[in-house]
C-alpha cells in the first residue's frame, strides 16, 4: 500500500524528490502563488495522487479546467514533449489516465444539485451569508431558538421567510421573553433574503440535503472519488461560495468520528480562492474556522487552501497548515516585497539558497516546497519541479460531462427537490386553525343573538330605566354586546383575540 504521494523533484538545480506522506495528509496545506504560476496544475496532480491512493477528494472548479480530471490526458505535440521531458528529468513514470469523478453544482446545471437545509446552516453562517449586523444576527438567533422550541423545521428559504413574518407579528411577546425583536430588523433580514434569492440561493436551501458519505466513496478499483463542484457561476455570488465551503467543513467536523492519526486521510478538501473564506469575516467566524482547522484533522480530514498570497489567510489559520507549496510571488511594490519576505519566513531555511529569492524566481510549474517529515516537522525549503498531470490539462465538452453525469451513482438521488411539511406549512396551518376558530366563535355569537331576538318576539329590549334596577341594566348590556359582536367590528375583534390565542399553538 502506498504511504506517500509524489509531488515533484528536479535535476542538478533542484533538491531531492518531494513526497507528501499520506500519514501527514490530514495536517492541511497551503498552495499559493500569483496567477499563471501553476497552482491549478499542482492541485490537479495532487488530486490524482490522492485518488490513486484511495483517498476521496472534494475540490472547487473555478475556471472549469479541473473537469479534465475525468478524461485521460492527450496533450498536443508541443505540450506532450514538454511533459515527457519533465517526467524524465524528475524520474516520474508518466502514464495518461482518467480518474473517477462526480460532478456537483449548487445550481444543478453542470452537476448533481448540492443542497443544505437552513437549520443545518445555522444562524452564524447564515448571518455571514446575508451580511447582517450584530442586532440583526441576534434576531436571527431568536428565530432559530423559537423554531427549535416549537418544533418548526427550517428547511428552505420559504420556511425562513414565513418564520420571519411570524416573528414580526409576535415581536412584542418575543421581545419580552428573548430580548428586543424589532420589525425594522425583521424587515432588513427579509430584504437580505430577497437579494440572496435573486442570486439563485433558493436552489441551495432545501432537501434532499447532501449526505457527507456520498463525498467519501471509492470506485470498484479502490480509487478515491474526485468530487468536483462547478464554481464558475457560483463565484458570481462569493458570499454563497464561501459560506457553502465553511458549512461543509463545519458539517464534517460535527459529523465524523474521531480517528486519531490515520495512515491516510479519509477525505481531502481543496478550497480554491481561499481568501473569500476570510474577506470581511467577523472575528467570531475566523475563530471558528481556526478551531475547525485545528481539530478536524483528528477526524481524518485534510484541508488544502489555494490562494494567490499567503497573507490572504489569517495567521491563526496559517499556523495550522503544516505542508506548503509556494509558487512564484511577484514583488512589484513595497507591500509586495514585504509580503514576499513574510512568506519566506514561514519556511525552514535551506543553506543552498535564500528562500525569498527562490520564491520570486521560480517559473511556471516550479515551486518552493516544504512538506512534513514522519515526525510531523517541516522539512527544509526546496526548489521543486512539479510533476506533469496524467489526466487532461483543461476543460471537457458538454457531451463528455453528460456521459459522466448519466453514469454516476448519484444520478436520480439529488436531482428532484423534496418539499415535505416544514415551518411554512405548519405556520399556515396554525393561521387557518385560528381563523376557523374565530369564524366558529362569530357564528356562535350570531346564533345567540338570533335566538335572543326570537325569544323576545323579534323585538329589541327596552332601554333600562331607574325602575328596572341594576339586573335589567346588566342583561341589556349583554344583549347589546352580542349585537355588536355580530357586526363587522365585532368580527375583527374576535379574529384579533383568537389570532393572539392560537398563534403560538
Amino acid at each position: 500500500m502506498a504511504t506517500e504521494i509524489f509531488i515533484g523533484g528536479g535535476g542538478d538545480a533542484y533538491g531531492t524528490a518531494q513526497n507528501l506522506l499520506l500519514a501527514q495528509g490530514n495536517r492541511h496545506e497551503l498552495i499559493a502563488g500569483a496567477t499563471g504560476t501553476g497552482k491549478t496544475v499542482t492541485l490537479q496532480i495532487m488530486t490524482e495522487a490522492f485518488s490513486a491512493a484511495g483517498v476521496p477528494v472534494f475540490l472547487t472548479d473555478i475556471k472549469g479546467d479541473l473537469a479534465g480530471l475525468s478524461q485521460a490526458g492527450v496533450p498536443d505535440e508541443k505540450l506532450r514533449d514538454a511533459f515527457a521531458a519533465r517526467a524524465t528529468q524528475i524520474g516520474f513514470d508518466l502514464q495518461y489516465q482518467a480518474f473517477p469523478v462526480t460532478f456537483w453544482d449548487v445550481y444543478g446545471k453542470q452537476g448533481h444539485p448540492v443542497r443544505a437545509t437552513v437549520a443545518e446552516m445555522g444562524p452564524l453562517l447564515l448571518s455571514r451569508l446575508l451580511g447582517l449586523s450584530d442586532v440583526q444576527e441576534g434576531v436571527l438567533n431568536i428565530l432559530f431558538r423559537v423554531a427549535d422550541e416549537q418544533g418548526l423545521p427550517l428547511l428552505d428559504l420559504t420556511d425562513l421567510q414565513a418564520m420571519l413574518v411570524w416573528c414580526g407579528q409576535n415581536a412584542r411577546d418575543l421581545s419580552l421573553q428573548y430580548g428586543n425583536v424589532s420589525t425594522a430588523s425583521v424587515g432588513a433580514i427579509q430584504r437580505a433574503l430577497l437579494i440572496l434569492e435573486n442570486q439563485g440561493a433558493l436552489q441551495f436551501f432545501g432537501e434532499p440535503a447532501l449526505e457527507l458519505d456520498d463525498l467519501m466513496r471509492v470506485d470498484a478499483a479502490g480509487r478515491g472519488m474526485v468530487n468536483i463542484l462547478a464554481s464558475d457561476q457560483l463565484m458570481q455570488a462569493p458570499r454563497l461560495y464561501a459560506t457553502f465551503l465553511l458549512w461543509l467543513m463545519s458539517e464534517l467536523f460535527e459529523t465524523l468520528p474521531e480517528v486519531g492519526n490515520p495512515d491516510k486521510p479519509k477525505l481531502v478538501l481543496f478550497f480554491d480562492e481561499a481568501h473569500l473564506l476570510f474577506d470581511d469575516a467577523p472575528k467570531v467566524l475566523v475563530d471558528k474556522i481556526e478551531q475547525v482547522a485545528r481539530l478536524i484533522r483528528s477526524k481524518g480530514v485534510g484541508v488544502y487552501f489555494v490562494t494567490q498570497n499567503p497573507q490572504d489567510v489569517p495567521d491563526s489559520v496559517l499556523g495550522q497548515l503544516g505542508n506548503r507549496i509556494q509558487h512564484a510571488l511577484r514583488a512589484f511594490t513595497a507591500k509586495d516585497r514585504r509580503d514576499l519576505q513574510k512568506a519566506a519566513e514561514t519556511y525552514r531555511d535551506n543553506p543552498r539558497f535564500k528562500t525569498a529569492d527562490a520564491i520570486s524566481q521560480v517559473g511556471t510549474g516550479e515551486a518552493v516546497t516544504s512538506l512534513l517529515d514522519r515526525k510531523g516537522s517541516p522539512q527544509m525549503a526546496e526548489r521543486t519541479l512539479i510533476r506533469p498531470p496524467q489526466s487532461r490539462n483543461g476543460t471537457i465538452t458538454v457531451e463528455e460531462r453528460q456521459v459522466i453525469l448519466q453514469a454516476s451513482d448519484m444520478a436520480g438521488k439529488y436531482d428532484k427537490t423534496i418539499d415535505r411539511e416544514s415551518a411554512r406549512e405548519m405556520l399556515a396551518a396554525r393561521a387557518a386553525l385560528a381563523s376557523a376558530e374565530a369564524d366558529a366563535a362569530e357564528t356562535e355569537a350570531t346564533g345567540e343573538f338570533t335566538r335572543a331576538r326570537r325569544y323576545n318576539g323579534g323585538r329589541s329590549q327596552p332601554a333600562p330605566s331607574a325602575q328596572t334596577g341594576g339586573a335589567d341594566f346588566v342583561e341589556a348590556f349583554k344583549k347589546a354586546a352580542v349585537k355588536e359582536l355580530s357586526g363587522t367590528t365585532g368580527r375583527r375583534i374576535m379574529r384579533g383575540v383568537f389570532g393572539t390565542l392560537f398563534k403560538g399553538r
